[in-house]
Order: structure tokens, then sequence, then C-alpha cells
């Protein structure tokens, strides 16, 4: 039986531990600091190269408007080229420049070796216990993704 605090300790310590990575990823970047949702952005369309700016508003669950003024600041800081849509041509197209990838890359490097080190520091039933829970945590984002784009 699910303890009656299990949703809450869950999501407790999933925030603890991304808000705890980012920080100490923030240490030692030299570029200047760059907020959540804008490398959320900057994530989605290095993964989606080509993506609108409507569409990525809808992908990220945030306002037209939002979007609109995080591409104008990635655009100004170098890490995002606009586009014109061939097929459309009011539409912007959105594209990372290579600062992007290259700082999307490094960002991704430096995040697996800190959880590495991490892990590497648990005892071996607290790894394959993480390890094991790893498909009820996709489910779970893909559960909350899926309640998203119901609402």
């Amino acid at each position: 039986m699910e303890s009656e605090n299990f949703a809450d300790d869950l999501s407790t310590a999933l925030v603890a531990v991304q808000r705890l990575i980012r920080r100490r990823l923030r240490i030692g970047v030299g570029a200047p600091r760059l907020r959540g949702a804008e490398v959320e952005l900057l994530r989605l369309v290095a993964g989606r190269p080509g993506i609108g700016v409507s569409d990525a508003a809808r992908e990220l669950y945030l306002a037209g408007n939002s979007v609109s003024t995080l591409v104008n600041q990635l655009a100004r800081d170098g890490y995002l080229v606009r586009e014109t849509d061939p097929a459309d041509r009011r539409a912007a197209r959105l594209m990372p420049t290579e600062a992007a990838e290259a700082r999307l890359r490094d960002w991704r490097e430096r995040r697996t070796a800190l959880v590495r080190r991490q892990v590497a520091r648990l005892d071996d039933e607290d790894r394959k216990a993480l390890e094991a829970a790893l498909p009820a945590l996709r489910k779970l984002a893909e559960n909350l993704h899926e309640e998203a784009e119901e609402t």
C-alpha cells in the first residue's frame, strides 16, 4: 500500500535532485547563465530543428509571446537563428547555432559526469534500486506529459 506521503516525498526528492544538479552545473560556467525556460527551448530546438514558435510554445506549455521573448533573447545571445518558413512567409523556423549545440553538449557531458560520480558513491543496493526505478520514472514523465496535453 502506498504511504500517505509517498507522492509528496517523491516529488520533493525529484525537485531536490534536479535543483542540486542545476546548481552544481552552474559552477565553473564562463558563459552567462541561462534560465530554465531558455535551456528547455534550446533543447527543444536542437532536438527538432526548424520547429516554429507556436509549436515550441505548445510543446513547452508556454504562451506564444513568452516563447517569442525567449527566442529574441537567445537569438541576441547567438544561440538561435530565425529562418523564414518557406511554406508560410509570416512564420519563423527556429534553428540552433553551433554555439547552442556546443553549450548543450557541454552541459549534457557535465551533467552525466556529475550524476555518474554521485551514483558511484551509493552502495550496490541503492544503485540497483535507482536503475530498477527508471522505467517507472519514465512512465510517470510520460503520464504527466499526456495529462498536460489533455488540458
